[in-house]
């Protein structure tokens, strides 16, 4: 099936159900990026604001927040490629603080009430979120060690706003206060494993992430607005973001914090991207890390990455956040058919702000969604729509 492209009228049915989301007001404006074979297909439909008159633009900027967690898997498995990191090791040379862990008795006990973790947290525990620790879709009062992450201003276990006050250091000091939920390599918790990686990273590269992430990711696949703060000069192209309300569409404040410094990079869910630039990044996965004929990452290393990590048993302990799903390196993984998408399979991971990404190897697919409405019941829709249609558009 691979490399044959889109088909024309595919690609008009595809333009006809996103602008059937713009006019049913569900989003104000969508960009679709695609590519299969040589053929790639970008275009911007509806409006940037809500209500508003200007054109969303191919190259608007959005914030792609759980989208920079493969991106951040790349990152670590470059400094494993270069020596600096081993997946198995424990992180304790590099990140004292998670070493000689504790971990609770029970989840929804005192935190004072623990017992020693049968081994350190490794580099892969970060990768695979089975380093002991991250989201609990509870209320947080039902749980002290939610309590006690909350006091210490982490935000390590939420969404991306607010963002934490701390600096990297004081952050992982703050963290090492804390017990793990888990103990290592037993359960998948989502969110914290990718905002460790950032510190680890920077550690392992003797860089600040920003620059590690433009030196040899960014810069190389031409990712070249891809960014954890958006440049004045282009904050006219960052998409305001929006969040369903009674049914309507009302602006969600994001404390403007993708447009000015902060303490704590987010590895997890910083970064603002083109779809076009992610588009870049999935393709450079799909070819097993080969850009323009230049590697960017071994082939055993992209393999490992989109490949399932997790048991049939922490798969079924997940929750609903994956869903069943696989788990990679800081990516989700498609093996099964999604209710109501047709085809769609392979790897990939979508960010709670309205944008999805997959890669479908068997297809020769790379295909990028991104609004800015927060996850709610129309944005499920309009990805399954989106599927739907993209896979209509394959040429047979």
């Amino acid at each position: 099936m691979g490399g044959r492209g889109f088909s024309t009228e595919g690609l008009a049915r595809l333009h006809e159900a996103m602008t059937d989301h713009v006019n049913a007001r569900t989003v104000p404006g969508i960009v679709v990026a695609l590519a299969r074979g040589g053929d790639v297909h970008v275009e911007a439909i509806g409006n940037a604001t809500v209500g508003g008159r200007e054109p969303l633009r191919p190259d608007a900027l959005f914030r792609i927040t759980s989208m920079t967690r493969p991106v951040t898997a790349v990152a670590t498995l470059l400094l494993v490629q270069d020596g600096r990191l081993s997946l198995d090791e424990p992180v304790d040379r590099l990140l004292p603080e998670l070493a000689d862990r504790r971990v609770l008795r029970r989840l929804d006990g005192p935190v004072d009430d623990t017992v020693p973790a049968h081994r350190p947290i490794t580099v892969r525990d970060l990768l695979t979120f089975r380093a002991g620790f991250g989201m609990i879709l509870a209320p947080p009062e039902d749980y002290p060690i939610l309590m006690a992450e909350a006091a210490l201003e982490l935000r390590s276990v939420g969404p991306p706003t607010p963002v934490t006050p701390h600096g990297p250091d004081e952050w992982m000091r703050r963290m090492g206060t804390l017990p793990l939920m888990d103990q290592p390599g037993d359960q998948w918790r989502y969110n914290t494993g990718s905002q460790i990686l950032g510190v680890l990273v920077a550690r392992a590269s003797g860089q600040t992430v920003e620059s590690f992430y433009e030196e040899r990711i960014f810069e190389p696949l031409g990712m070249k607005d891809t960014t954890f703060q958006v440049p004045a000069r282009d904050v006219q192209r960052l998409v305001p973001c929006y969040q369903q309300v009674d049914g309507r569409l009302e602006p969600f404040d994001d404390d403007d914090q993708w447009t000015r410094p902060r303490a704590f990079t987010d590895c997890g869910a910083g970064l603002v991207a083109t779809a076009r630039d992610y588009l870049a990044f999935g393709q450079m996965l799909l070819a097993g890390g080969v850009h323009n004929g230049t590697r960017l990452l071994a082939s055993e290393l992209v393999a490992a990455m989109t490949a399932d990590q997790l048991p049939a048993a922490q798969r079924d302990t997940a929750g609903p956040i994956l869903g069943g799903r696989g788990w990679g390196f800081g990516l989700s993984i498609i093996d099964r058919v999604e209710p109501g998408a047709r085809e769609l399979k392979g790897y990939g991971w979508s960010g709670g702000f309205g944008t999805v990404w997959a890669n479908d190897p068997d297809a020769d697919l790379v295909a990028i969604m991104c609004t800015q409405v927060l996850a709610a019941p129309q944005e499920s829709r309009l990805a399954t729509d989106f599927w739907s249609a993209t896979y209509g558009a394959l040429e047979r």
